[in-house]
């Protein structure tokens, strides 16, 4: 399965449009790192929006391809975080510890990405 990983200014925008298996999850971690890499994108946003469950794993791995982007210089917002999936999340007693911001919709996301890298500092819920 490939997924489309788009190069929007400096940074890139990853859409979940299906569920993954765990080895399309790995995949994928692999192919964004890669792209970040190969462009010198300073920024990640993967949209989320489309999922109706995040499972251990899923959670895990977004935690590690935020925490390997920064290390290669880009930051990463997390967008379309379904109620449900945020409630399921908290249900499994995941403390999430990902240098990540979240955001609503793709919108809200690129725009504080934006700000972000415009202004050189750290990213905050708006």
């Amino acid at each position: 399965m490939e997924i489309p990983i788009l190069k929007i200014e400096d940074f890139l925008i990853v859409s979940f449009q299906i569920e993954l298996s765990d080895h399309e999850i790995d995949m994928l971690r692999e192919s964004i790192l890669d792209k970040i890499k190969e462009t010198g994108a300073r920024g990640l946003v993967i949209d989320i929006t489309a999922l109706k469950t995040v499972d251990s794993f899923m959670a895990r791995s977004l935690s590690s391809i935020a925490d390997t982007a920064t290390l290669l210089g880009a930051r990463t917002v997390v967008v379309g975080m379904q109620p449900a999936v945020a409630l399921t999340l908290v249900e499994l007693g995941l403390r999430i510890k990902w240098k990540i911001i979240t955001a609503l919709n793709l919108e809200s996301g690129v725009n504080l990405l934006r700000k972000s890298l415009k202004s050189g500092k750290e990213m905050v819920h708006e």
